[in-house]
């Protein structure tokens, strides 16, 4: 029955196609060398735009975004104008977080994020809308009971305030659950070269020492939907496997590691376990006999070295700037710049 289930889990990751568009908005104060306000806009975890308060203009950071202004020829001007007013906003927001929070000086950040989820096979789509302030939730939106979950007592009088605005509400669940999808579909059509595309990767098999697990690499692939997996004379392994997170490349592809445990098996029945990767979209797997493995006194850095770096300078760029104004012709943002001053400063 494990077994079933397992094989069920396999088959629901290998067909689940989710595509997603976020937005990341970031307000911060005493961060050296660093704008005082960011947004980034992300499909698929490609970052498609870029504003920040040093440029002051909305840009586009793919190569195929360009062709958004063959059906909007003002796109980036609009898109330049909005994030110029919600810097002014979040400026303001700033100023009142570090009031309720009682604090002066140092570095704080103000932080938002929304977008959506869509499966282009099962068409469920999930919404979300959070606010942080220095690095914790803030405030955030419960699309199925349609009310604000305020996780600090700060937040509390803007949970209240923003309970009212069941007006308020309804548009922006209808923004997560029914604009951004829409949103999603036209950016992957823009795209679709670089976000359709299905790449395989090489696998190889790595091993530290002779007594080390051996690990089951697999780097370049694309798109991240992938599962890797040992098999011993054709039967799945449950044991003595760890199962690594997938992980981006420099270049926009993905890789992921499965280690296996072969301490206890002599180097004659090696040949009896092989190393399967499945990519979603690919009928064909992937498998790798364990028969020569490479064995090296160090173990291949050099691209997770490059994903480390990367990490730091998203964590730099988007961790930091971690947490559009409705119009038809743009993905807005579901919050008018206006309402932001009013919903975190009543009475102002």
């Amino acid at each position: 029955m494990r077994k079933v289930i397992f094989l069920l889990c396999l088959c629901h990751a290998a067909s689940a196609v989710t595509h997603s568009m976020k937005y990341f908005y970031t307000a911060s104060t005493g961060v050296p060398n660093f704008p005082k306000y960011v947004t980034v806009g992300l499909v698929d975890e490609f970052e498609i735009s870029h504003y920040d308060s040093n440029t002051m203009r909305a840009e586009p950071k793919q190569d195929w975004m360009n062709k958004v202004t063959e059906d909007d020829p003002q796109y980036w001007e609009r898109e330049t104008g909005s994030f110029m007013a919600t810097q002014q906003a979040f400026k303001v927001n700033l100023d009142i977080a570090k009031q309720r929070f009682n604090q002066t000086g140092d570095v704080h950040i103000v932080q938002r994020m929304y977008g959506c989820e869509w499966d282009d096979v099962t068409e469920e789509v999930k919404g979300y809308f959070q606010d942080g302030y220095d690095g914790e939730d803030f405030i955030s939106l419960d699309l199925e009971t349609e009310t604000w979950v305020a996780p600090k007592p700060q937040a509390v009088i803007t949970k209240h305030n923003w309970d009212k605005e069941k007006a308020g509400i309804a548009q922006q669940k209808h923004y997560l659950t029914q604009i951004c999808p829409e949103w999603v579909k036209k950016y992957l059509n823009y795209g679709r070269s670089v976000l359709l595309r299905t790449e395989l990767p090489s696998v190889s098999l790595l091993q530290k020492t002779p007594s080390s697990p051996v690990s089951c690499h697999a780097t370049g692939f694309y798109p991240d939907r992938a599962t890797l997996f040992w098999r011993k004379d054709g039967e799945d392994l449950h044991e003595d496997v760890d199962l690594g997170e997938i992980l981006p490349n420099h270049d926009g592809t993905f890789q992921m590691s499965a280690d296996l445990k072969l301490s206890s098996v002599p180097p004659k029945d090696w040949k009896r376990y092989d190393c399967v990767f499945q990519l979603s979209g690919v009928k064909h797997d992937l498998i790798t006999r364990l028969d020569k493995v490479r064995t090296n006194r160090e173990k291949p850095t050099g691209i997770i070295a490059a994903v480390v770096v990367l990490a730091l300078v998203l964590i730099a760029v988007i961790g930091v700037v971690i947490y559009k104004k409705m119009n038809a012709k743009r993905p807005p943002s579901p919050v008018n710049n206006a309402e932001v001053l009013e919903e975190l400063n009543p009475g102002s």
